[in-house]
């Protein structure tokens, strides 16, 4: 297909191939991925073509290689679309806004939206005042930790509150998100945050109960006239069990949830947003109700659930910015499994109430985002399975007994 745009990618993990599939789906169209580092995901591939930059996440370095790649594909005469796989990157293109926009279409909230947005404490006011369930609450600061109160019983949700500034952070036993199930392993917690560098505030919080079967997904994309145009519900099955990665999914299916599309689009047109939108929820069992944890200013790490559902997202993307066409809003509706381990480990670690569900799902077939029929060679092959195997092999030593 001959298109009239160019999709220039900002990253180069699972995200970032999940795009460049999105796009080769659709459009049959190649892609560029940039990013500091090669990684396998995106290599030896023929959908998406790799370039990277040492120190690419540094502002004068970003700033630069992006001048240079809109010249270096000026003389194709084609759109250069662009999206970001990640909240580094999304942050650079808030704060380059004048400069990109000179070369790029790109559809991203104003820099200072964003930035209340990725604070977590300064969202959960926004989600209060606009009745976004959330929830209950207690920020930190290093200067506090060892004289404060907690008004909540145990179990203890921790989290850092500026998650970028974390992100770079080195210690054992480093985790996206902690339970605390008693005042030990709660101060051992804090300590080991603080002691490793964080200089940020903490996010406290009372622990909703339930396994990875409570936890769920939406994305959304709202258009640059500020109108939601989609929205895609995932339940998780099963969540990853490494500890460094605690916290993201690994095999959702696409559902309706006129519930959570109904609370977020508002949410979402209320406070003006623009472009995509990643909300991650857990259910409370004790008031019914689903409660959302962050919401991220871009599509989520595991966001080619949504195309394995039959919503492919970046669609939208391209109605919106290269076609200039105002369609109605699209609710997905439609079930189907996106994995990111083997099955057979989702048979076995799967929640008991959603095994026969889970093999139902199964028999109707699944996607795992890098195995894709157009973009197949035995290097791709061999990455598959290693992640296929590597899962089978890790999944009896983290999961078992873990909250």
């Amino acid at each position: 297909m001959n298109t009239v745009f160019l999709p220039i990618i900002l990253g180069t993990d699972i995200n970032a191939y999940g795009v460049a599939r999105s796009f080769h789906q659709a459009y049959g169209i190649k892609s560029i991925a940039l990013g500091k580092q090669a990684l396998p995901f995106t290599q030896n591939s023929k959908i998406v073509e790799v370039f990277t930059f040492k120190d690419f996440d540094k502002q004068d370095v970003f700033s630069n290689k992006m001048v240079e790649i809109a010249e270096k594909y000026k003389s194709t005469g084609k759109k250069l679309l662009l999206i970001s796989c990640s909240d580094g990157y999304t942050s650079l293109i808030t704060e380059n806004r004048d400069l990109l926009e000179k070369y790029y279409l790109f559809n991203y909230v104003p820099l200072e939206l964003q930035r209340q947005l990725e604070n977590k404490k300064d969202f959960y006011e926004i989600c209060e005042k606009y009745n976004l369930n959330y929830p209950n609450t207690y920020v930190i600061s290093k200067d506090m930790r060892n004289n404060y109160e907690v008004p909540f019983e145990f179990p203890l949700a921790v989290k850092a509150n500026d998650s970028i500034e974390y992100l770079d952070l080195d210690f054992p036993g480093k985790k996206k998100a902690y339970k605390a199930n008693n005042e030990e392993e709660y101060n051992q917690i804090i300590n080991d945050i603080y002691n490793a560098g964080y200089s940020g505030e903490l996010i406290v919080q009372d622990y909703i109960p339930g396994d990875h079967s409570t936890m769920a997904v939406l994305n959304a994309y709202v258009d640059s006239k500020g109108k939601v145009k989609m929205m895609c519900f995932g339940k998780c099955l099963l969540d990853e069990s490494l500890p460094e990665g605690i916290g993201n999914y690994n095999a959702l299916v696409t559902q309706d949830n006129p519930e959570i599309y109904e609370m977020c689009k508002k949410f979402l047109e209320d406070i003006n947003y623009r472009g995509f939108a990643n909300f991650d929820f857990k259910y409370d069992i004790r008031d019914k109700k689903y409660k959302v944890f962050e919401i991220n200013i871009r599509q989520g790490r595991s966001s080619f659930y949504m195309t394995t559902g039959g919503c492919n997202f970046v669609t939208f993307l391209v109605d919106d910015l290269i076609y200039k066409e105002d369609k109605p809003i699209y609710y997905h509706k439609n079930e189907k499994l996106w994995l990111y381990v083997d099955p057979l480990v989702l048979k076995k670690y799967a929640n008991e109430q959603d095994k026969e569900y889970v093999k139902e799902l199964l028999a109707n077939g699944f996607e795992f985002t890098q195995w894709y029929k157009e973009d197949r060679n035995l290097k791709r092959f061999l990455n598959y399975w290693r992640r296929r195997l590597g899962t089978i092999k890790y999944y009896p030593k983290f999961q078992p007994g873990r909250d």
